[in-house]
C-alpha cells in the first residue's frame, strides 16, 4: 500500500506504466486511505508533507487555462485527454480524499447527518418564485422559499408571492428577520443540542485538502484575468474562464449544501490568515506562485487601488491626497490615485456627452475618505475570493457559493467585514461595467442578505466604519457626474449639480450602493450612530446638496424646442432615492420625545447647507424668472424633520426656525414651483414640450406627492405663519404675475402676462391660497385622519380597485415606517368609507373588477374638493369627482342643479400654527377679495366662476377662523380713526366686511371708458381721506414696496410702509411705451363686502331682491348655525351661507346686512345692447334652436335603431331571443324579401342576382369534447391526475368508424356513421342579408383600406357593413317562394307504401347542376369555402383518398354538426320548445339548399340504397355469403339513423314536401327502435334472454304485436340467437350485465332514452325545413311531444294509458319478417366476429353536454404544481409554462424548443385539439388567451382576489380564487362559438405561440 502511495507521489520521475482508469479509481481510492491513516496518527507530519506534495502535483496551476493541452507534466497526470480532463482529473481526486477512500457518496450523506442548521438558507437567482409574509417578517426584505413557506402556517396572514428580481436568500428559521411563529415545521426546532458531534476523522481530510483547493482556483482566476485594453471590453475572455470553473465552483457549491458541518470546514479555511499568508505571499521558491501573485498585485494596481506594504501605516498619505477641494481642469489637480483612476473612465463618458468642458468636480478635503477609496489589503481566502469576484462582475456561480455559506455564523459576520472593506471597490467596478444592471441585481442579492439583519448591521458600523464608508462611497459616486449650476445666476454660480444626462444617473447605476443604505438607516441603533455623528450629517447634506437645483427647466419663449430631454425620469428617481428614501428611514427613529436631539442637528446642519446653497448661487431676493427646478431636497429635509419635531417631538417651533430673512429665501423657490405648476397648465411652457407637463405630473403623482408637493407646501405654510402676512400674499400675487389684473378698472395693462394666460394664472394663485390655507396634512392631523382623507379623495375621483388605491395612497416611502399599505388600518379605513361593489357579469359586457366606491355619507360630509385638487395627476380627474357629486345630489335629492364645491370643515390647527391664520385678516387679502367681487359684479373680462367660488371660500375660510376680540372694536368703529387708511380700518374681516369704500383712484388706458366720466365733485371729507390714502398705482400698491432690502421690510412699521407707496421701478417689469399711456381716474364705488355680496346673490339668482335675512323669520338659525340645507348647493347657496356666518360673528354685521336688504336696492342699470352682445344673443337663440331639432333627429335615430335592434341579432346573449323569421310569411306575398346592407335596396334573391346570409365558417370540435359521465373532468393538478380522451365522443366515433372499416366495404362505411364531431364545419350568422355583388365590391374597399385591421381580407375575412360582426363567407339565399312552401305542407292522404315509392323515385332522379347562373357559381364557392374551412384530416376518412364518398360523407355531416351544436346550445334538450334561439340568425334552410344542391350530384347506386333495405324484404339471403372475398356491406343495424335520415333528405329534390319527410322519418324509426331492442337484448343476462323470449312469444299472436315491444323484443333475440352473438360470453360478459333487473318501466325508459337523440335532431330538422314552432313541455314528456309533433303519433292514440314508445311504430313491410332480414346481416358477420359484433350494437346515446375542465378553487395549487413541470416534448421547465383548459394538456407557450415546421406549441395544440380553437390558461400570468385560427386575444383571468382583481402577471401575487360566474361566460362562448363576435381586441399571432 504504502509503495503504491509513494509511486503515486513520486510523480514524474519514477517512470511508471499509466495505469488503466480502473485502476487509476482503485489507486486514488487506496492512496487516499493510506493518507488519512497516516494523518490520523499522533505524529502526523510526514503524512500531512506526503498529502501537500501530492495536492501541489495534483492541483497544480501551472499552465495557462487554455493551454492546458500542452503542459506534459498535465498530460501525464490526467492520464491523457482534452484540455478539460486535467480539471475533471483533479476534482476526482479531491472527492477521492475528501473521503478518506471510502466512497463519495457515502460521505456526503455522513456529512449530511451532523447538521446543526436551524437556518433554511436556500439561495435563489433572479426569477424564482419566493413569498413575502408582512405579518411574520421583522424587515421588510424576509422571504421565504416555496417549500417553507407552504409548511409554515400562514393563514390570514398579510403574504404575497413574487417573483424574485435580483435573487435572494431564504429566511426560514432567522429569528432576527422574521417571527418564530412563521417559521416552518423543518425549522422551528432544530437546536445544536440534539445534533450528535462532528467526530474528528469525518472531516480531517477536508482541512487538508480545501485550503489547496481554494488556493488552486485563485490562482486560476489570478492566471485567467487580464486587464482589459481601453478600446475592447474583455467579457468574453472572461465568461470563458469563468466556464472553464464551472465544475470547481460547483463542487465548492455542492459542498456547502452538506450542512453545517462542512460549511464550518469551509468556514475555517476561507478566513484562516495563515494559511492564505503561506500559500500566497509569492516569497518560495515557487515560479510559478510568485508570477501568480505578480499578476494579483498588477490587477490591484489597475483597480487604483495600491497595495500597502507592511512599513506605510494604513491610511497616512501625502498629505496632498484631497487638500484641494476644488481642482481646476477635470481631475488634473486631483492628486491621489483616484485622479488618475477616474480620469480614465472620464474620457469613454465625455466622449459622446460633449459635457468635457464644463465638468467641475469636487474632492473632499478629510484624508480618511482616500484610505476608504484607495486601499485594500487581504489577509484570508475569503476576501481574495471577494475581491475576484468583483473584478469578474459578480458571476452568478461565485455569488451563490458566497451566500450558501451564510448559515455559517461565524463566516456571515467575516464575510459582511470583508464586503464592507470592498465596498468603495465594488462601487468602481459598478460605474465602469457595462452590465450595470445584471451586476447591480447581484450587489443587492449579496448585500441584502447581509444589511437586513440589525445586529450584524450594528456590529459592522461599529467595527468597520459602515456609515462612513458607504456615505463616502456614495459622495465619490455622485462627484463624477457634476456640473456647474444654472439656477439664478449663471456666470458666477458656485454651486454644482449632478448632471441627469449621465448614465450613472439614467440607468440608476446607484440604486444598490442607496438600497443598500436606505436598508442599513432602517436599524435604529444604526440610524442614531448616524443621526449623532456630526461629520456625517456634514457629509451627507454636501451629498444631498448635489441634488438641490438639478434638471433646472428653462422656459422657452419663441422657438418650440428642438429636443425634448427626458432626463427628468432620472431627475426624480434620483431626488426619491437618494434623498426622500434615506430621509423617510431617519424620520422612523424621530418619533418619540427622547429623539429631540437629533432633529436638532439634522435641522442645524440642514440650514446650514442651505445658506451655504443660496450664496453659491449668489440669490438675493428675487428668482430669476422663467426658470424652475422641481428638485429642492434640501428645504424638503428641513421640512420634514419640522414637521416631526412638531408632531411627535413636541419641539418648540420657533427654536428650531431661522430669522425671518432666511424664511424669506426659504420661501422663494418653493412657491416658483406652484407658481410655475399654474404656468405649466396655462400653457405656458407649451414650447417646452410635453416633458414639462410630464414634470408637473410627476411632482404631485402618488409615489412622489409626499416627498416633493407636500412639504413643499408645509414649508410655505410654516413661513406664510412667521412671515409679515401683507408681504406673504403680495409675493404670491407678484409670483402668479397677477397684480396688474387686480385692478377695479375694467380695462388694465399686464406687463408680464398675455391676456389669454390671465385667467387660469389667477384662478391657480387662488386655488393655491385655498390649498395651503386649508390644507392640515402636517398641521394637526393623525395619521389615520390623514390616510381617510387621501383614501376619501382617490375615492371621490373614480372608483378605485382595491390595488389601484393601495398604488394611489401615498405611503410612508421606508417600508419600515409602520404605515404599510394593506396593513390593518388601510383594511378598516376602506370599509368605514367605501362600499365593496362586486363584478357584475352581464355575457359579452367587459370583465369587470370589483370596485370600491364611496359610501353615501362620505359625498355628504367629507368630500374635499381641496385634497381632490392636490392630489391629481389629470386636470379632468377634478371634473370626474364634481360630476360624480353632481349626480350624488341628484339621486339623493339634496340638490337638483349644478353645485359648486362644497366647504368642508377642518381639523383643528396645530398650536405651533396659530399665525398661518393672520394671512385670511391682513388688508391685502381684503382688498383683492373686495376688488375681484366688485369686478365680478360688474362682470369685467377674464373672470369665471371658479375665480367667484374661490374668492368665496377665502371669505368663508376667514370667517371661520376669525380672532375673537370683534366686540371691543364694535364701540370705537364710528370714531375718527376709522379713515386713518385708504381701505380698510383693521385688519379683521369679520369687521372689514362691512366697511364701505366710497371712491378708488386707479391708473387706466387712455381708452378705458372710466376716463369719459367726469370725476364726481368732492362730497363729503371722508371720501377725500380715502381719495388722498388710494394712493396713485394700483389698488395693489399698498404693498408695491417689496423691492425694498430685506431688512427693510423685516423692521418697518406697518403704518409707514403703508403711507409712503412708491410705484415700482424694477426695470424688469414694466414695458416702456408699449400700449396706450395710463392716467388716473377716480371710480365711485360705495361698496362694502357685504353690500357686494347681497348684490351678487341677486345677480346669480337672477331676480330683484332676492336675499331675505332668513333670521327674520326663523331666530333659531342664528343659534344653530350648521344647517344642513347650506351644506350643498351652487354660489347663491355659498353666499347664503356666507352672509348667516357674518351675521352670526357680529350684530353689527347683522343689522348692516339687514339694512341693506332694506333699502330695495335699486335695479342694476339696464344696459344698452351693444352690436357684440346682440351677436351673442343670436348666437344662444340660434344654439336654442339648433339643439332642439337635435333633440328631434335623435329622438327619430334612436326609434329607428329601436327598431333595427329588434330584428337585429344580440351577438350577447345566445339565450332569450325575439323570434324573427328571415322571409315575412303572409301567403300573399309571393317571394322572400331580403334587404342588402349595403345598397339598401329590398328584393328577392335571384338567379342572376342572387342576395346571400352574412356567414361565419369555423371548424369546431366542441362536440367530440362531449363526454358520457355527468362529472367535469378536473384540470390535473398532481402526477397521478391524467386525464385520457378515450371516452370523449369524438374518441369514441372514431373507433367505431375505424372498426367498421376494418370489416365492410369502404363506400358504405363512409354512409353508415357522421364525422365532424372534431373539426366539424359551424356555420353561423348575423342574420344581415346582401347581395353577392354589393359584398365583392366592399372585400375590395376592405382590401385597399390601408387601416390595420383586425382580421385578415385576403382569407376573406369581413365585419358585417351593418353590425359589425366577424364573418368570413356568404351564403347564397335559395330563390324560391313563400306559398309553395304552404301548398306543400298540406297533408295528403296517400298511403305509405305510395309515398316510399314516391320517395325512392324522387332518390333516383339525379340532379343535374343548374346551368351557370350567378347563383350556382356562389353555390359552388361557398361549398368550396365549407370545406377549406376545416382541415384534410377531418374531411377524409376514406381510404381511397379523394373519393367521391368522402364528399358526400363531409356534407351531410355539415349538416349535422351545425343540428347537434343547435340542440347543445338549447341546454342539449327542446323542452324549452319555441322559435330556434337563433330566430332570425339561422342560416339552417339556406346550409341545406347548398347541401342538398351538391349532394344531389351524387347518386347513389340504387342497390345500396339503404332505403331499399329498410322498406322492401329481400328474396334471397344467402347471395351475400357466397363471395366471401367481397367486403361486405355494413349491416343496417349498424348504420347510424341520424346519418341516414340526413342522407336521404338531402338526396330529395328540394324544396321537400312534408308528407315525404314525415314518411322517411317513420320508416327510420322502425329501423332505431329495433336497434335499441338489439342493444337491450346484448346488454342484459342470460336469464333475463331466456325470459323475455318466453313472454314475449306468448303474446305474439295479439292484434297489434307489432307495436308492443315484448313481442318485439323476443323475437329479436330468437332471430339473434340462432348466429354465434349471445355465445362466448364467458368472461367478458361480466362487464357488460348491468346489476339491475330489468323492469318493463325501465325498459320503456332505456328505450326512450336510445331513440330521444334522434328525434330531437328530426323535430329540429323540421322545424328549420317548414318553419313550424316547436312545443315547449316538461322532460318527463318530451318523448311523447316530439314523436306528436314528427308526425309519428297516430292522431286518435288516447293519452289515458301510460304512453308507450312502440305505438309510434309504423312497419312499412310486416314487421318479424324485415327484423329477421336484418338480424340476418348480424349473425352473419358475427359468425366471424362475435366480440366486435357486439361491441358495435351497443351504442351510447346518451352524451352529456361539453364542459371545459373543472379549476380548483384557488389558483395556488394550479401554480405550484405547473409553474416547476417539465415539459414532455422537449423536458425543460418552459419560460412560459400554458395549460389546454379543453384536454388538459401542458404546452410551451412561444418556445422555440417545441416548434414544428415553423409553428409553435399553443398553435399546433390548437388545431389538433380544438380545429383551430384553442383555450390556454398562462400559468405564470393567471390569464387566459384565445386562439381563433391565425388570430389570438387575451380574454382575462378567471382567477379573482379576495377583492375581486385579476392579477395579470401575478404582480401583485395576493391569493387567487376562482370566478365561477367567468369561468360559466368562457365557457359559455366557447360552446356558443363567440369568441369572434364578444371579444374584441384580436391581433394576429404567425404561429409564434
Amino acid at each position: 500500500m504504502a509503495a503504491a502511495a509513494a509511486a503515486a507521489v513520486g510523480g514524474p520521475q519514477s517512470s511508471q506504466p499509466e495505469v488503466p482508469a480502473q485502476g487509476l479509481a482503485l489507486d486514488k481510492a487506496a492512496t487516499a486511505a493510506h493518507l488519512k491513516a497516516a494523518l490520523s496518527r499522533p505524529d502526523n507530519r510526514a503524512g500531512a508533507e506526503e498529502l501537500q506534495a501530492l495536492l501541489e502535483r495534483v492541483l497544480s496551476a501551472e499552465r495557462p487555462l487554455a493551454a492546458a493541452a500542452d503542459g506534459e507534466e498535465a498530460a501525464a497526470a490526467s492520464g491523457g485527454g482534452g484540455p478539460g480532463a486535467a480539471e475533471e482529473e483533479a476534482l476526482e481526486w479531491c472527492k477521492c480524499l475528501l473521503a478518506g477512500g471510502g466512497g463519495y457518496d457515502e460521505f456526503c450523506a455522513a456529512v449530511r447527518a451532523y447538521d446543526p442548521a436551524a437556518l433554511c438558507g436556500l439561495v435563489w437567482t433572479a426569477n424564482f418564485v419566493a413569498y413575502r409574509c408582512r405579518t411574520c417578517g421583522i424587515s421588510p426584505c424576509m422571504s421565504l422559499c416555496a417549500e417553507c413557506f407552504h409548511q409554515g402556517d400562514h393563514t390570514g396572514h398579510d403574504f404575497n408571492m413574487f417573483r424574485s428580481q435580483a435573487g435572494g436568500a431564504c429566511d426560514c428559521g432567522d429569528s432576527n428577520v422574521m417571527r418564530e411563529s412563521g417559521f416552518c415545521k423543518r425549522h422551528q426546532i432544530k437546536s445544536s443540542s440534539n445534533v450528535p458531534c462532528v467526530p474528528k476523522d469525518l472531516l480531517m481530510m477536508s482541512e487538508f485538502v480545501l485550503p489547496r483547493f481554494i488556493f488552486c482556483l485563485i490562482q486560476y482566476l489570478r492566471e485567467g484575468y487580464n486587464e482589459p485594453a481601453a478600446d475592447v471590453p474583455s467579457e468574453k475572455d472572461l465568461n470563458k474562464v469563468l466556464q472553464l470553473l464551472e465544475p470547481q465552483i460547483s463542487f465548492l457549491e455542492d459542498l456547502t449544501k452538506m450542512g453545517g458541518a462542512m460549511r464550518s470546514v469551509l468556514t475555517q479555511v476561507l478566513t484562516n490568515q495563515q494559511n492564505y499568508k503561506d500559500l500566497t505571499s509569492g516569497l518560495g521558491e515557487n515560479a510559478c506562485a510568485k508570477k501568480s501573485h505578480e499578476k494579483y498585485l498588477i490587477a490591484l494596481k489597475s483597480s487604483g487601488l495600491t497595495y500597502p506594504e507592511d512599513k506605510l501605516v494604513y491610511g497616512i498619505q501625502e498629505p496632498s491626497a484631497g487638500t484641494s477641494t476644488l481642482a481646476g481642469q477635470g481631475f488634473a489637480g486631483a492628486t491621489g490615485t483616484l485622479g488618475q483612476l477616474d480620469s480614465s473612465d472620464e474620457e469613454d463618458q465625455d466622449g459622446s456627452q460633449g459635457l468635457g468642458k464644463r465638468k467641475r468636480v469636487k474632492l473632499s478635503s478629510n484624508t480618511k475618505d482616500q484610505s476608504i477609496m484607495d486601499v485594500l489589503k487581504h489577509k484570508s481566502f475569503l476576501e481574495e475570493l471577494l475581491f475576484w469576484t468583483i473584478k469578474y462582475e459578480f458571476p452568478q456561480k461565485m455569488v451563490t457559493f458566497l451566500l450558501n455559506m451564510l448559515p455559517d455564523q461565524e463566516y456571515k459576520v467575516a464575510f459582511t467585514k470583508t464586503f464592507v472593506q470592498h465596498y468603495a471597490f465594488i462601487m468602481k467596478t459598478l460605474k465602469k461595467s457595462h452590465e450595470s444592471d445584471t451586476m447591480s441585481n447581484r450587489i443587492v442579492h449579496i448585500s441584502v442578505q447581509l444589511f437586513s439583519n440589525e445586529e450584524l448591521a450594528r456590529q459592522v458600523t461599529e467595527e468597520c466604519q459602515l456609515l462612513d464608508i458607504m456615505v463616502t462611497v456614495l459622495l465619490y459616486m455622485m462627484e463624477s457626474c457634476l456640473i456647474k449650476s444654472e439656477l439664478q445666476d449663471e456666470e458666477n454660480s458656485l454651486h454644482v449639480v449632478v448632471n441627469c444626462g449621465e448614465a450613472l444617473l439614467k440607468n440608476n447605476t446607484y440604486w444598490p450602493l442607496v438600497s443598500d443604505f436606505i436598508n442599513i438607516l432602517s436599524h435604529q441603533s444604526v440610524a442614531k450612530r448616524f443621526l449623532e455623528d456630526h461629520g456625517l450629517l456634514v457629509t451627507w447634506m454636501n451629498f444631498v446638496s448635489f441634488f438641490q437645483g438639478m434638471n433646472l427647466n428653462k422656459r422657452e419663449l419663441n422657438e418650440h424646442v428642438e429636443f425634448e430631454s427626458q432626463t427628468y425620469y432620472a431627475a426624480f428617481a434620483a431626488e426619491l432615492e437618494a434623498c426622500a428614501q434615506p430621509m423617510w428611514g431617519l424620520l422612523s427613529h424621530c418619533k418619540v420625545r427622547e429623539t429631540q436631539e437629533y432633529t436638532r442637528n439634522v435641522v442645524r446642519y440642514c440650514l446650514e447647507a442651505l445658506q451655504d446653497w443660496f450664496d453659491a448661487i449668489n440669490f438675493v431676493d428675487e428668482p430669476a424668472p422663467n426658470q424652475v427646478t422641481f428638485h429642492l431636497p434640501l428645504h424638503r429635509y428641513y421640512a420634514m424633520f419640522l414637521s416631526k419635531a412638531v408632531k411627535c417631538q413636541e419641539l418648540d417651533l420657533d427654536s428650531v426656525l431661522p430669522d425671518q430673512e432666511m424664511l424669506m429665501k426659504l420661501m422663494i423657490h418653493p412657491l416658483q414651483i406652484q407658481a410655475s405648476l399654474a404656468e405649466i397648465h396655462s400653457n405656458m411652457w407649451v414650447r417646452n414640450g410635453l416633458q414639462i407637463k410630464g414634470q408637473a405630473m410627476t411632482y404631485v403623482q402618488s409615489h412622489f406627492c409626499n416627498s416633493m408637493i407636500d412639504p413643499d407646501i408645509y414649508l410655505l405654510q410654516v413661513c406664510a405663519s412667521r412671515l409679515d402676512p401683507d408681504y406673504f400674499i403680495s409675493s404670491v400675487f407678484e409670483r402668479f404675475k397677477v397684480v396688474d389684473l387686480l385692478t377695479m378698472a375694467s380695462q388694465h395693462q399686464n406687463t408680464v402676462l398675455d391676456a389669454e394666460h390671465e385667467r387660469s394664472m389667477l384662478e391657480g394663485a387662488l386655488t393655491f391660497l385655498v390649498i395651503l390655507l386649508s390644507l392640515r396634512l402636517h398641521l394637526g392631523m393623525s395619521d389615520d385622519e390623514i390616510l381617510r382623507a387621501e383614501m376619501v379623495a382617490q375615492l371621490c375621483m373614480n372608483d378605485r380597485t382595491h390595488s389601484s388605491l393601495l398604488d394611489l395612497i401615498p405611503e410612508n416611502p421606508n417600508p419600515k415606517s409602520g404605515i404599510i399599505p394593506g396593513s390593518y388600518s388601510f383594511e378598516s379605513v376602506l370599509s368605514a368609507v367605501a362600499d365593496f361593489k362586486a363584478p357584475v357579469f352581464e355575457p359579452g359586457g367587459s370583465m369587470q373588477q370589483g370596485m370600491y366606491t364611496p359610501k353615501a355619507e362620505v359625498w355628504d360630509h367629507e368630500f374635499d374638493p381641496v385634497m381632490v385638487i392636490l392630489r391629481t395627476v389629470y386636470r379632468r380627474d377634478v371634473q370626474s369627482a364634481m360630476d360624480r357629486y353632481t349626480a350624488f345630489l341628484k339621486q339623493t335629492g339634496k340638490f337638483p342643479g349644478n353645485p359648486w364645491p362644497p366647504y368642508k370643515k377642518r381639523t383643528a390647527l396645530h398650536p405651533s400654527y396659530k399665525g398661518l391664520m393672520r394671512l385670511l385678516h391682513c388688508k391685502t387679502l381684503h382688498i383683492v377679495l373686495f376688488t375681484l367681487l366688485y369686478k365680478i359684479l360688474m362682470d369685467h373680462q377674464n373672470l369665471s366662476e371658479h375665480v367667484l367660488c374661490m374668492v368665496l371660500y377665502l371669505i368663508e375660510l376667514g370667517l371661520e377662523n376669525s380672532a375673537e376680540e370683534e366686540s371691543d372694536e364694535e364701540a370705537s368703529v364710528c370714531g375718527p380713526e376709522r379713515c386713518h387708511d385708504s381701505w380698510f380700518p383693521g385688519s379683521n374681516l369679520v369687521s372689514n366686511m362691512r366697511h364701505f369704500i366710497n371712491y378708488v383712484r386707479v391708473r387706466v388706458p387712455e381708452t378705458a371708458p372710466e376716463v369719459k366720466r367726469d370725476s364726481p365733485a368732492s362730497t363729503s371729507s371722508d371720501s377725500l381721506g380715502s381719495l388722498q390714502n388710494s394712493g396713485t398705482a394700483q389698488v395693489f400698491s399698498l404693498v408695491a414696496e417689496r423691492r425694498k432690502k430685506f431688512q427693510e421690510i423685516i423692521n418697518r412699521n406697518n403704518n409707514e410702509a403703508n403711507q409712503v407707496v412708491r410705484p415700482k421701478t424694477s426695470s424688469k417689469w414694466s414695458a416702456p411705451g408699449s400700449g396706450p399711456q395710463l392716467t388716473t381716474a377716480i371710480l365711485e364705488i360705495k361698496e362694502s363686502i357685504l353690500s357686494l355680496l347681497i348684490k351678487l346673490h341677486h345677480k346669480l339668482s337672477g331676480k330683484q331682491n332676492s336675499y331675505y335675512p332668513p333670521w327674520l323669520d326663523d331666530i333659531e338659525v342664528l343659534i344653530q348655525p350648521e344647517i344642513p340645507k347650506y351644506s350643498h348647493g351652487d354660489g347663491i347657496t355659498a353666499v347664503e351661507r356666507i352672509l348667516l356666518k357674518a351675521a352670526l360673528q357680529s350684530r353689527m354685521n347683522k343689522r348692516i346686512i339687514e339694512e341693506i336688504c332694506r333699502k330695495v336696492t335699486p335695479p342694476v342699470p339696464p344696459k344698452k345692447i351693444t352690436a357684440a352682445e346682440k351677436k351673442t344673443l343670436d348666437k344662444e337663440e340660434r344654439r336654442q334652436k339648433a339643439r332642439e331639432r337635435q333633440q328631434k333627429l335623435l329622438a327619430e335615430f334612436a326609434s329607428r335603431q329601436k327598431s333595427f335592434m329588434e330584428t337585429a341579432m344580440d351577438v350577447d346573449s345566445p339565450e332569450n331571443d325575439i323570434p324573427m323569421e328571415i322571409a315575412t310569411a303572409e301567403p300573399q306575398v309571393s317571394e322572400a324579401v331580403y334587404d342588402c346592407v349595403i345598397c339598401g335596396q329590398s328584393g328577392p334573391s335571384s338567379e342572376d342576382r342572387p342576395t346571400g346570409l352574412v356567414v361565419l365558417l369555423q371548424a369546431s370540435s366542441v362536440l367530440g369534447q362531449c363526454r358520457d359521465n355527468v362529472e367535469p373532468k378536473k384540470l390535473p393538478i398532481t402526477e397521478e391526475e391524467q386525464i385520457y380522451p378515450w371516452d370523449t365522443c369524438a374518441a369514441v366515433h372514431d373507433v367505431r368508424l375505424s372498426l367498421l372499416q376494418r370489416y365492410f366495404k369502404d363506400s358504405s362505411c363512409l354512409l353508415a356513421v357522421s364525422i365532424g364531431w372534431e373539426g366539424g364545419v359551424y356555420v353561423q350568422t348575423c342574420g344581415h342579408t346582401l347581395h353577392i355583388d354589393c359584398h365583392k365590391s366592399y372585400m375590395e374597399s376592405l382590401r385597399n383600406d390601408q387601416v390595420l385591421q383586425g382580421f385578415s381580407v385576403d382569407k376573406g375575412e369581413f365585419t358585417c357593413p351593418l353590425c359589425r360582426q366577424f364573418a368570413n363567407s356568404v351564403l347564397p339565399c335559395y330563390p324560391g317562394s313563400n306559398v309553395e312552401n304552404h301548398l306543400w305542407q298540406r297533408p295528403s292522404n296517400k298511403s305509405v307504401q305510395d309515398l316510399i315509392k314516391e320517395v325512392e323515385e324522387l332518390q333516383g332522379r339525379p340532379g343535374a347542376f343548374p346551368s351557370e347562373t350567378n347563383l350556382s357559381k356562389e353555390m359552388e364557392s361557398v361549398m368550396k369555402d365549407i370545406k377549406n374551412t376545416t382541415q384534410k384530416k377531418y374531411r377524409d376518412y376514406s381510404k381511397t383518398p379523394g373519393s367521391p364518398d368522402n364528399d358526400f360523407l363531409f356534407m351531410y355531416s355539415v349538416a349535422r354538426t351545425n343540428l347537434e351544436l343547435e340542440l347543445i346550445h338549447r341546454g342539449g334538450n327542446l323542452c324549452s320548445g319555441g322559435a330556434s334561439t337563433a330566430g332570425k340568425r339561422s342560416c339552417l334552410n339556406q346550409l341545406f339548399h347548398v347541401l342538398a344542391l351538391h349532394m344531389r350530384l351524387y347518386s347513389i347506386d340504387s342497390e345500396y340504397n339503404p332505403w331499399r333495405k329498410l322498406t322492401q324484404l329481400v328474396e334471397e339471403m344467402n347471395s351475400q355469403l357466397g363471395n366471401e372475398e367481397q367486403q361486405a356491406e355494413v349491416p343496417i343495424l349498424y348504420h347510424d339513423v341520424t346519418s341516414l335520415l340526413l342522407i336521404q333528405i338531402l338526396m330529395m329534390p328540394q324544396p321537400l314536401r312534408r308528407d315525404h319527410f314525415t314518411c322517411i322519418v317513420k320508416v327510420l324509426f322502425t329501423l332505431l327502435y329495433t336497434q335499441g331492442l338489439v342493444a337491450l337484448s346484448v346488454k342484459c343476462s342470460e336469464e333475463d334472454r331466456s325470459a323475455w323470449k318466453h313472454t314475449g312469444a306468448l303474446k305474439k299472436n295479439i292484434c297489434d304485436a307489432e307495436k308492443s315491444h315484448e313481442v318485439l323484443l323476443s323475437f329479436v333475440i330468437s332471430e339473434l340467437s340462432k348466429g354465434k352473438l349471445y355465445h362466448e360470453e364467458g368472461t367478458q360478459e361480466c362487464t357488460m350485465v348491468s346489476p339491475i333487473a330489468w323492469s318493463p318501466e325501465s325498459m320503456e325508459k332505456y328505450l326512450q332514452d336510445f331513440c330521444l337523440p334522434f328525434l330531437r335532431i328530426t323535430s329540429l330538422l323540421q322545424h328549420h325545413l317548414f318553419g313550424e314552432d316547436l312545443p315547449s313541455c316538461q322532460e318527463e314528456e318530451e318523448f311523447s311531444v316530439l314523436s306528436s309533433c314528427l308526425g309519428l303519433l297516430p292522431t286518435f292514440y288516447q293519452t289515458e294509458h301510460p304512453f308507450i314508445s312502440a305505438s309510434c311504430l309504423d312497419w312499412p313491410v310486416p314487421a318479424f319478417d324485415i327484423i329477421s332480414q336484418w338480424c340476418f346481416e348480424i349473425n352473419s358477420f358475427t359468425e366471424r366476429h362475435a366480440e366486435q359484433g357486439k361491441a358495435l350494437l351497443i351504442q351510447e346515446s346518451k352524451w352529456k353536454l361539453p364542459h371545459l375542465l373543472q379549476l380548483p378553487e384557488n389558483y395556488n395549487t394550479i401554480f405550484q404544481y405547473y409553474h416547476r413541470k417539465t415539459c414532455s416534448v422537449c423536458t425543460k421547465v418552459p419560460k412560459d409554462p400554458a395549460v389546454c383548459l379543453v384536454c388538459g394538456t401542458f404546452v410551451c407557450l412561444k418556445g422555440l424548443c417545441c416548434k414544428q415546421q415553423s409553428y409553435c406549441e399553443c398553435v399546433l395544440h390548437s388545431q389538433n385539439c380544438g380545429a383551430g380553437t384553442g383555450i390556454f390558461l398562462l400559468i405564470n400570468a393567471s390569464v387566459i388567451i384565445i386562439i381563433r385560427g391565425h388570430r389570438f386575444c387575451l380574454w382575462g383571468s378567471v382567477y379573482l382576489d379576495a377583492h375581486g382583481e385579476e392579477d395579470r402577471d401575478l404582480r401583485r401575487g395576493k391569493p387567487l380564487y376562482i370566478c365561477k360566474e367567468r369561468y360559466k361566460v368562457l365557457e359559455q362562448q366557447w360552446i356558443s362559438h363567440t369568441f369572434d363576435h364578444i371579444n374584441k381586441r384580436w391581433g394576429p399571432h404567425y404561429n409564434g405561440l
